[in-house]
């Protein structure tokens, strides 16, 4: 039976959007790959099962081109018996390949990270199927994750912060052609990065809020987090004033059909995008810095550091940014623990030096 069109919020359009892209790449992967993705529903998000199935193409293409047995035969016909065919030493071969390969004239490289992303995917995989006992051998584990480098956390600094947000709100370095559109759309950047640097939420978060989600009375805002969970996050006396400022501006214009709701609109008065966003950081922070490179994650990361130097409590700074794992943030932030643990060095002073 047909059902009437609903009107999907942004979190239910974009996990809508995911599944049918994740239909389409499917069709391209071998017919056993559907029971991994049905094994898996339940304890993942679409995202993630996106993520799993691209990967897992790259894999496949693969032992398609390299593997002469099995480039005799599409790859919508390779058998589950394959993976029981597969070693350890194809998997770490496809490991070397994702360094650099070439894709319908296009070149593509992974580091370390991506790597370690693709080997992970491919892992998860072969568990699935050795536990639910259809292959013999979990070859996938037998390889080692790459070791990752700990990069340095990049940030504004306090007199950084201060700089962009002035020049937010006054639009004195931007350029001729920048300034056109500024005046449009200062209120709106100003409160949206205020935000972004006052509660360090994410940047699919911030452009996934509808103007219900913010609670002016209990100083909150209501996100939805990564796994699909909402959660409260509260914002200070900065970000109301911005906000404030923003929302009597909103009440003037009229969004298109199906972004009503929708808390921070577009100059087409739709509702931002994820990589709309991304670009208008990159834009405002350049005038700011040319020596970090400043997304939107880095304003969270400035948030998180922020908060940690100010309370040194580690369970506080992974609670507020909603990491499941507290381990993830110790991870992020112990070369800020190290600093303050340096200072506990000098901080008790055992005598009193006499300078006499």
């Amino acid at each position: 039976m047909a059902r009437e069109k609903q009107n999907l919020n942004y979190h239910d359009q974009i996990n809508k959007e995911n599944v049918l892209k994740m239909r389409e790449v499917l069709t391209t992967l071998p017919p056993f790959c559907k029971q991994f993705f049905r094994g898996i529903e339940e304890t993942t998000s679409t995202r993630t099962r996106l993520g799993y199935a691209l990967d897992l193409r790259i894999f496949f293409e693969f032992l398609h081109e390299n593997n002469s047995v099995l480039r005799k035969q599409p790859i919508t016909e390779f058998p589950l018996s394959i993976l029981n065919q597969i070693t350890k030493e194809d998997i770490e071969e496809y490991l070397e390949y994702l360094s650099y390969y070439e894709k319908d004239g296009r070149e593509y490289s992974n580091d370390e990270r991506g790597k370690s992303r693709k080997l992970a995917s491919l892992r998860s995989f072969y568990h699935y199927y050795y536990v639910s006992e259809l292959i013999e051998k979990d070859v996938a584990s037998l390889v080692p994750m790459p070791k990752l480098h700990q990069k340095a956390i990049i940030r504004l600094d306090a007199d950084e912060v201060a700089t962009l947000l002035d020049l937010v709100e006054h639009g004195d370095k931007l350029t001729d052609s920048e300034k056109k559109y500024h005046d449009r759309t200062k209120v709106r950047d100003l409160a949206l990065l205020t935000l972004l640097l006052g509660t360090g939420i994410r940047v699919s978060e911030c452009v996934g809020l509808d103007i219900n989600d913010v609670d002016f009375k209990n100083g909150g805002i209501k996100i939805r987090r990564k796994g699909g969970y909402e959660a409260i996050v509260y914002f200070g006396m900065e970000v109301e004033d911005a906000l404030l400022d923003y929302m009597e501006e909103r009440k003037h214009t009229i969004p298109q059909e199906g972004h009503e709701d929708a808390l921070f609109l577009s100059l087409q008065n739709r509702r931002m995008a994820v990589r709309s966003v991304e670009k208008l950081v990159k834009k405002y922070a350049s005038k700011v810095t040319s020596l970090k490179k400043i997304t939107p994650h880095k304003l969270r990361s400035t948030y998180g550091t922020t908060l940690y130097q100010e309370t040194g409590d580690i369970y506080l700074v992974a609670d507020v940014l909603g990491h499941k794992d507290v381990n993830t943030t110790k991870k992020h932030y112990a070369a800020i623990g190290e600093e303050r643990r340096r200072l506990a060095a000098n901080a008790v002073k055992l005598r009193e030096k006499n300078n006499n």
